[in-house]
């Protein structure tokens, strides 16, 4: 699963990276947590989601803040937003916890320039509340040394096709099958643990 991630890129450069409207400036973010406000892109709109999808026919307001790639167009909880409503979730990095042992070693994932991308989200609307969920998929080789689910981050040329509603599954389906190659990584603090915690040290490399 994918439960934390950053967002530290200037809103001038997002504008011009995803040709979106509707942005508002952001202080730079280094732990973004579940139930927290997340920046969106909805048909090149920027837009701000609650991270933890509620399904807007749910009776009680628990939220999913992952959907897994092989089983998203089947799942009550996703299916109809698989089909219809679809976002870009703004990030330049995220966190896996790697098991050893006992313990968990947090790790940053991030492009080694450091570029904003895409994760694959769903959106529904809960009451007034606005929500999403990322899609997670199996990681490709290096990842799977850390990890054993990654985020699925869109290529470029498939962000109007992922965000479009009137895109037809087979083409979503095909997108969902992409593997993320190029992330780099590094061990950081357990600082990162605390949702508490959302300062440039939760970033920094830790030398093991």
């Amino acid at each position: 699963m994918c439960g934390r991630f950053t967002l530290r890129t200037p809103m001038s450069f997002l504008i011009k990276q995803f040709f979106a409207e509707g942005g508002e400036m952001l202080s730079p973010r280094y732990n973004i947590s579940p139930s927290q406000q997340v920046l969106c892109v909805r048909e090149r709109h920027f837009t701000m989601f609650q991270w933890g999808l509620i399904p807007s026919w749910a009776k009680e307001p628990r939220g999913f803040i992952n959907a897994r790639g092989d089983t998203v167009a089947e799942k009550p909880t996703f299916r109809h937003a698989f089909r219809k409503q679809r976002c870009l979730i703004v990030a330049d990095g995220y966190y896996e916890w790697q098991t050893r042992g006992k313990s968990k070693q947090p790790y940053l994932f991030e492009f080694p320039d450091k570029r904003a991308f895409a994760f694959a989200g769903l959106w529904d609307r809960w009451n007034d509340v606005e929500t999403c969920a990322l899609i997670t998929t199996e990681p490709n080789e290096f990842c799977r040394t850390i990890h054993d689910r990654m985020p699925l981050i869109l290529r470029p040329k498939d962000y109007d096709k992922w965000m479009l509603p009137a895109t037809e599954v087979p083409v979503l389906e095909a997108i969902l099958k992409m593997t993320t190659e190029g992330l780099m990584a590094h061990p950081v603090s357990t600082h990162v643990n605390s949702p508490k915690n959302d300062d440039p040290k939760c970033v920094e490399p830790l030398g093991l």
